[in-house]
């Protein structure tokens, strides 16, 4: 009970800085601890969310693609060393396997490198492409291999439209009936589907919809400027995302994988064994210290008390999402959110707070900006500070800081159509932090850092 008022209170206070809207739930041996919903199901905030609300889950998606093609090469139809080129031979990507396209490590690039392909056939045929049109757009993206085959771990949301695909081809059912009647059916996940809600509509009436922050305002994803176009250009795809459900079925989920009722104990092994590289080494899958490698849709860590843990985040323009199974210790934690926070830092703050009372530990204090920031701070030197700087394309593209009514800012330049502007807030000595982001820059003779990292001359 006191782990739930714990939670409930971290809750309340993360929503009142506008930075919680979502369902979370945590088990441990199948039986729930805590769980909870709060916010909205529209960008409106009319219609409030419940438990049993409905979530895109994103990258969490994979782990389903993952089972799929599992379940295909039980059938004979499929091996994990069979190159892709053997289904697809058009595909520019010579030696890549199946195995590698499960743990990212087969240089094949993301569609997201390119996805002006998508928005064109979008804009200029007024359809959506489906997911067998993704061969067609590697051939004719012409995007180069990343590296060789096994040399990197590179994420690819295109390596699981292309597993998704075989499993289609392969099996001579549709993806999204195959989930049904294979995972999704055996588990009970009777709130769970496979689909297009932008191309399609919703199917579900307790549907939580994407909302952006777009002028200081929600606004579904579809209706967002910046947006819309991206997210409903890709929403055809299969594999890497567009499973939905909820909660209770991700526990439901959890459950059906501990009881051996889709997957045996050896394909899962198999699934949470970390991928290693032509030189040996284990691939790395940036999940921070929740994750030591990647397996086949799965983030995988060895904790030195709880044991095997393996887990996966997902995001999408108003989505945020979490799935996370101690395999050792018998416990699960489910975080399935759709609007993006009006301050990270609480975001994250209940984020990170979940996690840490997952693994035994006590979560940090609900704190935004705005809880950190210095109330009166020196600003003799602010306009100092002020000018154009060297970009760092691979860390945060600052082009330039500069002061408006009395307060910093911050000018970065991705591209000339993609242009950010954000207030500083400072939080140190010559320290300053982001409202929308976790970025910390630091100013000093002249220059900057980034993240205690990058440091970029002033110009």
């Amino acid at each position: 009970m006191e782990l739930s008022k714990t939670v409930e209170k971290m809750a309340n206070e993360t929503f009142e800085r506008g930075s919680l809207n979502g369902a979370w739930l945590y088990a441990e041996k199948g039986e729930i601890v805590f769980k909870g919903a709060k916010g909205f199901q529209d960008p409106e905030g009319k219609k409030p969310l419940t438990e049993e609300t409905v979530f895109q889950l994103a990258s969490v998606s994979k782990q389903f693609t993952a089972a799929a093609v599992m379940l295909v090469i039980r059938k004979g139809l499929l091996r994990l060393e069979d190159e892709i080129t053997k289904f697809f031979p058009e595909i520019p990507y010579p030696g890549v396997t199946v195995r590698h396209l499960l743990t990212h490590t087969g240089g094949v690039p993301d569609y997201f490198d390119d996805d002006d392909w998508f928005i064109n056939i979008w804009k200029t045929e007024h359809r959506v492409p489906g997911n067998d049109e993704i061969v067609r757009f590697l051939c004719e993206s012409k995007l180069k291999p990343l590296f060789k085959p096994g040399e990197k771990f590179e994420y690819s949301n295109t390596g699981y439209n292309l597993l998704a695909l075989l499993v289609e081809r392969l099996s001579g059912v549709k993806y999204e009936e195959f989930l049904q009647t294979n995972l999704f059916g055996p588990a009970g996940m009777t709130s769970t589907r496979c689909c297009h809600i932008r191309r399609d509509g919703v199917p579900f009436d307790n549907y939580a919809r994407a909302s952006v922050l777009e002028n200081e305002k929600y606004v579904a994803d579809i209706e967002s400027e910046e947006e819309a176009d991206g997210v409903i250009s890709v929403d055809g795809l299969n594999g890497d995302d567009y499973v939905y459900t909820n909660i209770f079925n991700m526990l439901k989920w959890d459950r059906a994988l501990r009881s051996g009722k889709i997957l045996t104990a050896e394909e899962q092994r198999l699934m949470y064994t970390p991928a290693r590289l032509n030189d040996g080494s284990v691939s790395g899958f940036d999940e921070g210290e929740n994750c030591d490698g990647y397996g086949f849709g799965w983030g995988v860590a060895d904790d030195p008390k709880l044991g095997l843990i393996v887990n996966h985040s997902g995001g999408m323009p108003g989505v945020n999402t979490w799935y996370e199974r101690f395999i050792d210790a018998d416990r699960v934690l489910v975080m399935l959110f759709s609007r993006d926070p009006k301050d990270m830092r609480a975001g994250l703050g209940f984020w990170n707070g979940l996690m840490a009372i997952a693994r035994g530990n006590e979560p940090e204090p609900i704190k935004s900006i705005e809880d950190i920031e210095i109330k009166d701070p020196d600003k003799s030197k602010w306009e100092s500070f002020c000018g154009k700087y060297e970009k760092n394309e691979e860390e945060f593209p600052i082009d330039e800081i500069y002061m408006k009514d009395g307060e910093l800012y911050c000018k970065v330049v991705y591209d000339e159509d993609d242009i950010l502007d954000f207030k500083l807030y400072p939080i140190g000595e010559d320290l300053f932090g982001r409202k929308r982001g976790m970025v910390r820059i630091k100013f000093d003779d002249g220059n900057l850092t980034i993240n205690e990292k990058t440091v970029c001359k002033k110009l």
